[in-house]
């Protein structure tokens, strides 16, 4: 069985004092939901505060992005090292990191393969975006994130990651995907690619997580999926109330 894991992105969102306020309203809620992993992505600035704040509970730490150089002149940007200071998570290939920042499949892989040397486990997105979609490129164009951000791995090691399929299309406009199609795209392609690379166990193990205007009133559609491991959550994640919600409702299913 694969334990259900609910990270929240907080994006660009949250001074360290709005950061340090918010996990204070959700901290007794999501303590109390078991038997979930839990894990919040702060922006880089809140990831001392919001640490201290988790520290002793069950609750794990994540940072939205890092560079996949141990340090050096790259000013603006943040090493393995220093995120695994704090946390023990790291979101790479995010699509808005591939869209706005240039972020290339080989990039990806090349800061997966820093945060495994960092013992850090990599939340690693893949998605199509409504073009990809509509001209029928679903499967090609997550097939291809899929092998290229897991290029150079062994079947162990992929084993404990984490991935998260946010169609580009959902992020944030309020369409979700419907529960089945979500979890076709996660059976057949995302867990069919691992399979053919890694083999069956492997693909198995692997958690995978579901994006995209992620609510509390669709979460549990989505986490009743078999393949569905639970919800890399954006806008909802920023209010408590909505977050414990989806959290309550992975343990549920």
């Amino acid at each position: 069985m694969r334990t259900p894991l609910v990270a929240g992105n907080w994006k660009m969102h949250k001074t360290a004092e709005e950061a340090r306020l918010l996990v204070a309203d959700m901290l007794g809620g999501l303590q109390a939901v078991s038997g979930v992993e839990k894990v919040l992505c702060p922006p880089f600035t809140a990831l001392l505060p919001v640490a201290a704040m988790l520290a002793g509970t069950d609750i794990g730490l994540g940072a939205q992005n890092m560079h996949w150089e141990a340090q050096g002149a790259f000013t603006g940007e943040i090493s393995p090292a220093m995120v695994a200071e704090f946390a023990r998570y790291v979101i790479l290939g995010h699509s808005e990191r591939r869209a706005y920042f240039g972020e290339t499949d080989e990039i990806v892989n090349r800061k997966v393969h820093a945060a495994l040397q960092h013992n850090l486990t990599p939340i690693v997105c893949v998605g199509e975006t409504l073009e990809e979609r509509e001209a029928d490129l679903t499967a090609k164009v997550i097939r291809r994130q899929v092998s290229g951000a897991l290029e150079g791995f062994t079947a162990e090691q992929v084993s404990g990651m984490v991935l998260a399929y946010e169609p580009i299309w959902a992020i944030g406009t309020g369409k979700a995907a419907t529960a089945e199609e979500a979890n076709r795209v996660v059976a057949e392609v995302i867990r069919g690619t691992l399979t053919e690379r890694f083999g069956e166990a492997a693909a198995q193990a692997v958690r995978v997580l579901y994006g995209g205007s992620v609510k509390p009133h669709n979460a549990a559609e989505f986490f009743a999926q078999p393949d569905i491991d639970g919800a890399l959550v954006g806008g909802a994640s920023l209010k408590a109330d909505a977050f414990v919600a989806i959290a309550a409702a992975a343990k549920q299913a």
